[in-house]
């Protein structure tokens, strides 16, 4: 008969103690939602979602870059609308100031409306987003991805000659206003030629945000099947 070792009573204390601990953990995860509340849990699964985690942070950080560069396209074809408008309104004053029936007063007052559209145009050229000038011809760099990779957005500069040149004309005489009308022709098809790089720029930025999305999304499911909790399993 053993009388001081009781092995039974030894057997399912050690049993109890191992119930009660699997016991502690599935309480544990299904109160934080997680199938790894300490590294002892998975060690190499929480590595892998401390990289992955990280990296869908930096994600979001280069979708925010992406976001204000878009806006900063979006502000620089909004202003280039109106120069759009005041252009092609200064080309039909360069063409009426031609009018063979419209004396020299007449002109002086075509000239006055051509000089103060100029003068919003070259206004237009100082503006800026944020402190980063709109229309300096600037390259800008866009971060696209978590790695830092960069896309090259094309700038505008409204201080080009062919801008200059055409908001400093006059069209007091016929003769000005013929050269005038030649500038502010030259100067509209340099401004359809920034605009498409504006619209490439944004459709190109839109491509990479999407692309952060899908990615960002497939990084998020890989992380949820290495921490989220099995419910079921773990209430079983």
């Amino acid at each position: 008969m053993v009388i001081n070792t009781n092995l039974s009573a030894q057997s399912s204390a050690t049993l109890l103690m191992q119930s009660s601990n699997l016991l502690s953990k599935s309480l544990a995860r299904l109160s934080s939602g997680s199938k790894i509340t300490s590294p002892a849990d998975d060690s190499a699964g929480l590595a892998v979602s401390m990289k992955l985690n990280a990296q869908m942070a930096r994600i979001d950080g280069a979708t925010n870059n992406i976001g204000n560069a878009t806006s900063f396209n979006q502000t620089q074809d909004g202003y280039l609308q109106k120069v759009s408008d005041a252009l092609s309104r200064m080309s039909e004053l360069s063409v009426l100031s031609q009018d063979v029936t419209k004396s020299a007063s007449d002109k002086a007052l075509y000239n006055q409306e051509f000089q103060t559209l100029g003068s919003y145009v070259n206004d237009v050229a100082t503006k800026d987003f944020n402190g980063v000038s709109l229309f300096s011809g600037a390259s800008l760099n866009v971060t696209t991805d978590s790695d830092a990779h960069t896309f090259a957005m094309s700038g505008v500069n409204l201080g080009a000659a062919t801008y200059t040149t055409a908001t400093s004309s006059t069209i007091d005489t016929t003769a000005h206003a013929l050269t005038a009308l030649a500038d502010i022709k030259a100067a509209i098809n340099q401004l359809a030629s920034d605009r498409a790089a504006i619209g490439a720029n944004i459709e190109s930025l839109g491509y990479y945000g999407d692309q952060l999305a899908t990615l960002k999304n497939n990084l998020s499911a890989a992380n949820s099947r290495i921490t989220d909790v099995d419910v079921a399993q773990e209430s079983t």
